[in-house]
């Protein structure tokens, strides 16, 4: 009955609803072969072709056929939803801390509520909440963190008491509990009959399916998706969707052309009992246990529970190894701990017979989030895989927008944080891979505290002053795999204390990263920025520069050595990237991204610079150490390294010259910080790396000079209310709705890419405005801090979310920046959001359910609460001993 069940194929409701899908694919379908005829031969030709038959490559094939596009062909190489999705819990929860996944969840169990009606196939919906248990206090944060956000997005949700979990679900021991998040709306499923359900709406609407099909590579000419490969023959397309689950890796390395897709496989495990005496009733509550790292459903009046142990098993490293995917060995011992857990959550299951330890792999990502989007080597070629054990909360929304991304060019939605592009080559290694998805998966119910940093797969690509920053007490974070400093620790500090501080509240280090604030403002810092994406384009006429222009929103035919900050724009106006270009010669740039932006920047430049021999474009990334000399003494010590006038007068600002500096020669020096502080960049050829850095500190020891790191950047950015990209500034994001008209030149003398977007704004006003917020009845020591995406009030009526923030150590408050919007009361119809709207209403940010006052300003202010004084040379005198 088990194997049955787990089978979840219904071919009688599936033959009974979709004669015409049985008339299209391979065959009539038997059991007990697995060689059988093809009586339908494959297309010669298609618009799409789907590799994969499990939730997601159905979801994509029923989302584009919704949209229109029925020339489609879907590939299955064994039974459809034979794979991970025949062994997924079919829990479909919307409680997520990202906002794009929860938005993708939502979607998913508002279609699966009415796929059934729609197709006649049984999908086995169950709407049965889902309550999530806190066993400590900083669990419940979490957990209200969430709440918080789900509330504001109109999904029913609330925290609850350990008494009124055990109302909702007897069986449960509430004894060691704090509270919980109740979620009425989530629901449960027969995940393979969802895929059925899907399958049978795509093929009535034209899709062609087809199983026992292995795609064996794709081809590619000229950089675009052409055909598909199979065991069967070849079909000619335009668009390839990787939807191979756990063989996306092998399939991606497969074609002509290489398509990076970095997951990888873990067992994972889950029981089933046999019902209980007085069989659980089919809508209770599901329990999801993150302490105990385990979840709770009913199944045939029994349960299923499965979890997320600390030891995972990654397998499958060698490569492919299945066709269809059977059930793994079961492993007691393996599971015993999570076993434990449940028999401590539900003390009356110790004599309830076990009907079987179901063993399956899931496919798990670098950084928990899936993936979606165009591959930044082949256009055409689509990838939606890596679900992270997530598969059946995702497949709806995630098929929804992979679909408008290929039809609209463009998704409905913010999807950079699961875009494919956020990745490099440098996480595919298979050995990276193996160990990063054993430190992800028991993350999948680790706490998740804000600033948390992986700890596999580091120091991978470092910066040429990597050990020299170490030795000084530096502290690291990762970012697409560059190791970046967060602040440095004194001598005399604990610093294990500090590595495994980890808190809601106020962090440890605190008074560290203030001083470091303190001293960029008062004297000197050097900041190693080297993770900074950098390319040099250049031509042999003007090629160049009328590409940048066509493609950068500001104007770039600036003299020789000016800097120009500039978006790249979409066609909607959004930022794809936020940077600054210096033009080096008439006909060279040298163009500086952020860190994230070396793959995404790359293709979208890639795609759209005229094929011409005499245009270059170069990733020069490694080539060039960045150190950010921060500060008002900053003058004075790159003046004595160079013998060359650095004052204002001689080096305005946005300006760049080569100079040298000691006895390095070429060095890149621009007048910016990227903090709103004076300074400058100077970008140095890798090998006289450690020479300037250290001709660096040694002038900078009579100026106070020290070392500093990234959250002391992001603290002094942030009150100088600068937006930065991947955090505040997204492709739905104008410079118009960002308060950087200026950096953008609509009469320039010829068109840009997003300037008919940006002159209707313009013309009609924007529908959302960035903000700064002042949290005015916070207090830093006692109360929870705020980090990102909490929600902003206005009179009491929900407005947007933050985007980023901080503690300002020259206001003494926090500081956090956010969108603003404006939609009408009665209708919820969106309006034009004024300065008047801004300035005219009461706001407060919500943390964790709790709600501070908060002032709005449309304009960085530097000093509102305090005024800071410069400190005399007898007080400078102090950094030299520190």
């Amino acid at each position: 009955a088990a194997r049955m069940f787990l089978r979840l194929l219904s071919d009688v409701w599936w033959r009974a609803a979709n004669p015409k899908w049985r008339r299209m694919t391979c065959s009539q379908r038997s059991t007990s072969s697995t060689t059988e005829p093809h009586p339908v031969s494959l297309p010669a030709q298609a618009q799409v072709v789907i590799c994969g038959g499990g939730i997601m490559g159905t979801s994509v094939a029923y989302h584009l056929s919704k949209m229109g596009w029925t020339d489609i062909v879907l590939l299955e190489q064994g039974r459809l939803a034979a794979g991970t999705t025949r062994f997924c819990a079919g829990i479909v929860s919307t409680a997520r801390h990202m906002s794009i996944e929860l938005k993708m969840a939502d979607y998913s169990n508002k279609l699966y509520r009415q796929l059934e009606q729609e197709t006649g196939v049984k999908t086995g919906y169950m709407k049965t909440g889902s309550i999530s248990l806190a066993q400590t206090q900083d669990r419940l944060i979490s957990l209200k963190r969430i709440a918080s956000s789900l509330n504001v997005m109109g999904i029913p949700c609330e925290i609850i008491t350990p008494k009124q979990v055990a109302q909702l679900h007897p069986l449960i021991n509430i004894h060691d509990l704090v509270g919980a998040m109740y979620v009425p709306e989530d629901a449960l499923v027969s995940s393979a009959n969802v895929s059925l359900a899907l399958a049978t709406a795509a093929s009535w609407n034209g899709v062609q399916i087809h199983e026992r099909t292995s795609v064996s590579h794709v081809s590619v000419q000229k950089g675009r998706v052409t055909a598909v490969e199979t065991d069967r023959g070849q079909i000619q397309c335009q668009y390839f969707v990787n939807c191979a689950g756990q063989w996306a890796y092998e399939l991606g390395h497969s074609g002509e052309e290489p398509v990076n897709i970095p997951l990888h496989a873990c067992e994972h495990f889950y029981l089933l009992t046999h019902p209980l005496k007085e069989p659980l009733a089919s809508n209770l509550p599901t329990i999801v246990d993150p302490d105990g790292r385990i979840y709770i459903r009913n199944w045939q009046g029994g349960i299923l529970s499965g979890g997320f142990e600390k030891n995972p098993k990654p397998l499958f490293t060698e490569g492919r190894n299945q066709l269809e995917i059977h059930n793994l060995q079961e492993d007691w011992d393996h599971f015993e701990p999570l076993l434990s857990a449940l028999l401590r959550r539900m003390p009356d299951l110790e004599a309830l017979q076990i009907m079987q330890l179901v063993n399956c792999p899931e496919s798990f990502t670098p950084d928990m989030r899936c993936i979606m989007g165009e591959s930044p080597t082949v256009r055409g070629y689509f990838v939606l895989a890596g679900m992270n054990s997530a598969g059946i909360s995702y497949g709806g929304g995630a098929g929804k927008y992979l679909a408008e991304w290929m039809v609209n060019g463009y998704p409905s939605e913010n999807v950079w944080p699961l875009d494919l592009k956020r990745f490099g080559a440098l996480q595919s290694s298979r050995t990276f891979l193996r160990h990063r998805v054993m430190e992800v998966m028991p993350l999948m119910c680790d706490l998740k505290v804000p600033r948390w940093d992986f700890q596999t797969g580091r120091q991978l690509r470092t910066s040429p002053l990597y050990d020299r920053l170490d030795a000084q007490g530096a502290r690291w974070m990762e970012k697409h795999g560059f190791e970046r400093v967060k602040y440095f620790v004194p001598p005399g500090k604990d610093l294990l204390d500090l590595d495994q501080s980890k808190t809601f509240y106020k962090p440890d280090w605190f008074d560290i990263v203030g001083s470091e604030v303190k001293c960029c403002k008062e004297a000197v810092c050097v900041i190693d920025m080297s993770s900074f994406t950098k390319f040099e384009i250049s031509s042999t006429g003007d090629e160049a520069l009328e590409s940048l222009q066509y493609l950068f929103s500001n104007d770039l035919d600036v003299p020789v050595g000016h800097v120009v900050h500039t978006g790249m724009l979409n066609e909607k106006g959004g930022y794809e990237n936020d940077c600054s270009i210096a033009r080096l010669s008439k006909r060279s740039f040298f163009m500086i991204s952020p860190t994230d932006q070396q793959v995404h920047c790359w293709a979208w430049l890639k795609n759209r610079l005229p094929d011409d021999s005499n245009l270059t474009m170069e990733d020069v990334t490694w080539k060039y150490t960045a150190l950010n000399l921060i500060g008002p003494r900053a003058v004075d010590v790159l003046s004595e390294l160079s013998y060359a006038p650095v004052t204002p007068e001689h080096f305005p600002s946005l300006f760049c010259k080569e100079m040298s500096v000691g006895y390095a020669n070429g060095i890149r020096v621009m007048s910016i910080t990227h903090t709103g502080e004076p300074g400058f960049m100077l970008y140095i050829p890798i090998e006289y790396a450690l020479h300037v850095y250290n001709e660096v500190m040694n002038m900078g020891q009579k100026y106070g000079i020290r070392n500093a790191g990234y959250y002391a950047l992001r603290s002094l950015r942030i009150e100088k209310f600068f937006a930065f990209w991947g955090q505040d500034l997204d492709a739905f994001t104008t410079p118009m709705e960002c308060g950087r008209e200026f950096q953008v030149k609509l009469e320039k003398g010829m068109q840009f890419v997003g300037q008919e977007a940006l002159l209707e704004q313009k013309q009609n006003g924007v529908y959302k405005r960035f903000t700064m917020f002042i949290l005015e009845d916070h207090d830093t020591d006692m109360d929870l801090w705020p980090w990102w995406g909490e929600p902003i009030f206005r009179n009491g009526r929900y407005v947007g979310k933050t985007t980023s923030s901080a503690y300002s150590y020259s206001l003494e408050r926090h500081v956090c920046l956010g969108f603003v919007q404006h939609f009408d009361e009665k209708t919820g119809e969106e309006l034009v959001v004024t300065t008047d709207f801004i300035n005219q209403g009461e706001y407060e940010i919500d943390i964790g359910g709790q709600r501070f006052q908060a002032k709005a300003k449309l304009y960085p202010f530097s000093s509102l609460f305090t005024h800071r004084r410069r400190k005399d040379e007898e007080e400078l005198s102090g950094y030299q001993r520190e």
